[in-house]
């Protein structure tokens, strides 16, 4: 490999490193990054006290089990844990979204950014596609139409 080329390369290197600390950093909050993905996708908070937490294990094992039901729904999963967030992200978990920071709660948040369900057990991908497949949105596309 030429010198040019491995230049090259470290200049592509750095930039992608860059672009994704700009993304970061623009995206740093739990409310910055559900409204980034406000239209995108539709988002299921796994709340929990600790990374320890029973029914968050549990939830982590259920979901795993259907991956490509989670991917056809746009759905990120993304586990929110009191213990490691800011003061800002937790006043916005307990105001905004009303979890309590001692107990594990699932959110669904529909790509419109409201809430569309609430539990504070494990449910089956089954049980949360069924929630999911009934809204406006998901009819559309399950018919083809894509939402403006």
């Amino acid at each position: 490999m030429g010198l040019s080329v491995l230049r090259g390369l470290l200049v592509l290197s750095s930039f992608i490193l860059w672009s994704t600390l700009v993304s970061a950093q623009a995206v740093g909050s739990l409310a910055a990054s559900l409204k980034a993905s406000r239209w995108q996708k539709r988002v299921l908070l796994l709340c929990a006290p600790t990374s320890d937490n029973a029914a968050l294990l549990r939830q982590r094992q259920l979901l795993a089990t259907d991956r490509p039901g989670l991917q056809a729904r746009e759905l990120l999963v993304r586990e929110v844990l009191f213990a490691t967030l800011s003061a800002a992200d937790r006043n916005y978990l307990t105001e905004t979204l009303h979890v309590s920071p001692t107990r594990f709660t699932m959110v669904l948040l529909g790509k419109d950014g409201g809430s569309k369900r609430r539990e504070t057990e494990p449910v089956t991908p089954a049980s949360l596609f069924t929630t999911i497949d009934a809204m406006p949105m998901r009819q559309r596309e399950m018919q083809g139409n894509k939402p403006r």
